[in-house]
């Protein structure tokens, strides 16, 4: 997608110098939606194709935005580094789908292992130890349900791929963010008006539905079990997993019967469900991180307490249960 120019900024050498390494260049061939865009489902059918570049690019350019700091704004860029193909599907196969952090396990040993991003860090000064962590940079990424950079950027690019905002609702949404304090006296992403915050919420709760949506959730999940199975038959070699997409895929359909497997998980069209399962095919019951963002309006106070309409469908977002068994047919 060409959407960066939202963010009202043009990005510093460094940042681009950066962006051109291996490393990051990988992420051009990682996907946002997790292995979900491969499938038939409506809702991801035809989608722009979205990546971990793109949105690595995007969070450091906010950041950049809003601190002019470099060590911030790399920090920021370099926060997906290790993401792996398809993404938190990785968490599926590790059993964390809950929490979501197994992407980040390989992220400060492969920073301080790229010779090309260390040659830029010392021509800037910096060390690995500044950049390796974007956990500490309150304005990149904080405890949710508060509004970083991260969550700005992926919010932005799915609200503009699902078609829930258009550019130019967008870019006046991110005009009216500003770095300001919050109720706990700390620095975090702000709005100026409640109306934008109320809109931003809203449009994050849409994404954040898509995310934990039946069709998301069996799809990430039986996508883990195909790469989980593919890794034991030996089809895939576990280094694929620090490749990219595309590699995979072609490693995947080189044995007849995963090729069909393949097949068989980009043909899912509609989800079946029940109480209970029925006889015979992948039936599943499956869990999800529930994510959502309950920006901060300066001077005033959470959107959810300013609005209760959005507190109270934030709060049954939150409570909703997934226990249903799901069949993709």
């Amino acid at each position: 997608m060409d959407y960066h120019d939202i963010y009202d900024t043009a990005a510093p050498v460094f940042l681009l110098r950066l962006a051109e390494t291996p490393p990051l260049q990988r992420l051009r061939r990682v996907g946002m939606n997790c292995g979900c865009e491969y499938t038939d489902f409506p809702r991801f059918r035809g989608l722009q194709r979205y990546t971990r570049y793109e949105h690595s690019l995007g969070a450091a350019l906010i950041v950049w935005r809003f601190t002019a700091d470099a060590a911030q704004s790399i920090s920021a860029l370099l926060h997906d580094v290790a993401t792996p193909p398809f993404a938190h599907v990785v968490d599926f196969m590790r059993g964390d789908y809950l929490s979501q952090t197994a992407t980040e396990d390989d992220t400060a040993a492969l920073i301080r292992n790229s010779a090309e991003i260390g040659a830029i860090l010392d021509s800037l000064g910096l060390t690995a130890a500044q950049v390796e962590d974007y956990h500490r940079y309150p304005i990149a990424d904080n405890d949710t349900p508060r509004l970083s950079a991260d969550r700005l950027e992926y919010t932005v690019g799915n609200a503009l791929n699902f078609c829930f905002a258009d550019r130019a609702e967008l870019a006046a949404l991110f005009a009216d963010i500003r770095v300001g304090e919050n109720e706990a006296g700390q620095s975090e992403l702000v709005f100026r008006t409640e109306a934008c915050a109320a809109r931003f919420a809203a449009l994050a709760l849409d994404c954040s539905r898509v995310y934990v949506s039946d069709e998301d959730r069996y799809a990430m999940q039986r996508l883990s079990e195909l790469l989980r199975d593919a890794l034991a038959a030996g089809v895939l070699e576990p280094d694929a997993m620090r490749g990219d997409e595309e590699s995979v895929i072609a490693s995947v359909c080189r044995d007849e019967s995963f090729d069909k497997r393949w097949a068989d998980y980009c043909a899912m069209h509609r989800i079946l469900r029940a109480a209970a399962p029925g006889p015979g095919g992948a039936w599943r019951r499956i869990d999800a991180k529930r994510r959502y963002i309950d920006p901060y309006v300066a001077g005033r106070g959470r959107v959810s307490a300013l609005r209760p309409e959005l507190g109270k469908a934030m709060r049954d977002f939150v409570s909703v249960p997934l226990d249903a068994w799901l069949l993709g047919v």
